[in-house]
């Protein structure tokens, strides 16, 4: 057997209805759409979530919370992957993070959070910072610089 004789089992597969190819083929004229109508024309339907008039579910039921549309979306970074990926005296920017892979993408910029612990003396450029992982690196020696 090679990968060429392989078949889906039979009666798992259904051809696809073809129509508005004349009448010969059992699917012309109207091509299944009915005589008259909205759904007969194109561009015909009604919009996702449409209930015919009736006040849609989504406007129906409470809304809780809220969203900032202003949200920064910040790639996290905490002291302990600092410790572990770094040498002593390194300068740490959001392009070496994506080099080394602790950051996956750079959204809004890099923060820093002070999860684990740091003896290095790193100087740290980032977008923002937590009040004490500010402190726990200036603490170890390092310096940190924000970036705008």
């Amino acid at each position: 057997m090679q990968l060429t004789d392989l078949r889906p089992a039979k009666g798992a597969t259904k051809r696809r209805k073809i129509v508005g190819r004349g009448h010969g083929s059992g699917h012309g004229h109207t091509a299944c759409r009915g005589m008259k109508g909205q759904n007969s024309r194109s561009g015909g339907g009604t919009r996702p979530g449409f209930e015919g008039g009736q006040m849609p579910l989504a406007r129906r039921l409470p809304k809780r919370g809220f969203n900032s549309r202003t949200k920064n979306n910040f790639a996290v970074v905490n002291l302990d992957q600092l410790e572990n990926n770094f040498s002593a005296n390194a300068e740490v920017t959001p392009q070496v993070l994506l080099d080394k892979k602790i950051v996956d993408i750079l959204q809004d910029g890099v923060k820093l959070l002070s999860r684990g612990e740091i003896k290095k003396n790193l100087t740290v450029k980032v977008h923002a910072c937590s009040a004490k992982a500010k402190e726990m690196i200036e603490k170890a020696g390092g310096k940190l610089e924000l970036i705008k």
